[in-house]
């Protein structure tokens, strides 16, 4: 059978080379290589690196344009919030620091504890620079109650395993913001005596007089009877002496009146009292009260009962003790 022409080529065979090249897809490579073997140019390769070349710096610059496109409409979309959130960010800190500042130095003319002046002053600080963030946070879109609820069950959560601690801590706030003592009062705390040496936000310790140091839990300070015998600088001595129901009452008053007029450490205003207060099984029992300074407390007691029994027996006072008649 006759061979059937290719579609939309033309059945006739080509007249010349020219011809040929110009109809047959194959044939430049044919050609090129005819003009190479003759040591002639490649202008076809070169028309092909030519079209490439624009067709790649043209779809360079196309990309160019698209990425300075979204480049502009991202600084035009965020630009502005990020320089807003930078400036609150830098306002926000510098209002923290400031209110800081005038927490800090309120309390100091207000003369609190020294130990509460920086804790109260960084908590302001800190709690200011946290609106700060909530608010650098909300100009960039972001839902903050959902982390302000996580935050504040975190908060829950972490104060019920603290429970002990927390309300240790809040009593120690307490103590030193109501001072029921200070350091080196001498004070009794539900049982526990000893002189105050440290108030912490967490315990207190106490320096008993044999020498102890004690750590008291302020929870346990705080919810207990707080005896402070320093608070005040006089204190008053109730003595009682006994004497024999043979004795003479006035002898023996008298006597103790002179003890305690030549007692320099015994205040005269007030006035010393001294009185029959009880009338016991074995022995007539003489209330002395006086006062003095709380430091001359301890050892003027123990001087003024030396003083007293001595006093007393060289007086021909006798000091009964009790004791049982067997028949």
């Amino acid at each position: 059978m006759p061979n059937e022409a290719a579609p939309g080529k033309s059945s006739e065979s080509p007249h010349n080379f020219r011809e040929f090249v110009d109809t047959e897809p194959s044939a430049p490579f044919l050609w090129n290589r005819r003009r190479y073997a003759s040591g002639g140019t490649n202008p076809v390769s070169t028309r092909d690196r030519q079209t490439r070349g624009d067709a790649g710096l043209k779809e360079y610059q196309e990309l160019l344009v698209q990425g300075s496109g979204q480049i502009i409409d991202l600084v035009s979309q965020w630009g502005v919030q990020v320089i807003g959130a930078v400036g609150v960010l830098i306002v926000g800190r510098w209002l923290s620091g400031r209110l800081s500042a005038a927490t800090r130095r309120g309390l100091e003319r207000a003369k609190i504890d020294a130990t509460l002046v920086p804790f109260f002053s960084n908590m302001v600080y800190y709690l200011a620079l946290a609106v700060t963030v909530i608010a650098v946070l909300n100009l960039f879109g972001i839902e903050t109650t959902s982390l302000i609820a996580v935050l504040g069950a975190a908060t829950v959560a972490i104060g019920l395993a603290l429970q002990g601690t927390l309300s240790s801590f809040a009593s120690g706030v307490m103590l030193l913001i109501f001072r029921p003592f200070r350091v080196g009062d001498f004070v009794d705390i539900g049982g526990v005596t000893g002189s105050v040496q440290e108030i912490a936000l967490f315990t207190t310790r106490l320096h008993t007089p044999d020498n102890i140091v004690i750590e008291v839990p302020n929870s346990q300070v705080y919810g207990k009877v707080i005896k402070n015998f320093s608070a005040n600088t006089t204190r008053r001595h109730d003595i009682v002496m006994g004497i024999g129901y043979d004795d003479d009452i006035g002898v023996a008053m008298d006597t103790m009146r002179k003890i305690l007029e030549a007692e320099e450490r015994v205040h005269k205003n007030p006035e010393p009292f001294l009185g029959v207060t009880e009338l016991a099984d074995s022995s007539v029992n003489i209330l002395v009260r006086c006062w003095c300074a709380s430091g001359d407390y301890f050892v003027l007691k123990t001087d003024l009962l030396r003083a007293f029994k001595e006093g007393l027996e060289g007086a021909g006072c006798s000091i009964p003790y009790p004791q049982q008649d067997v028949h």
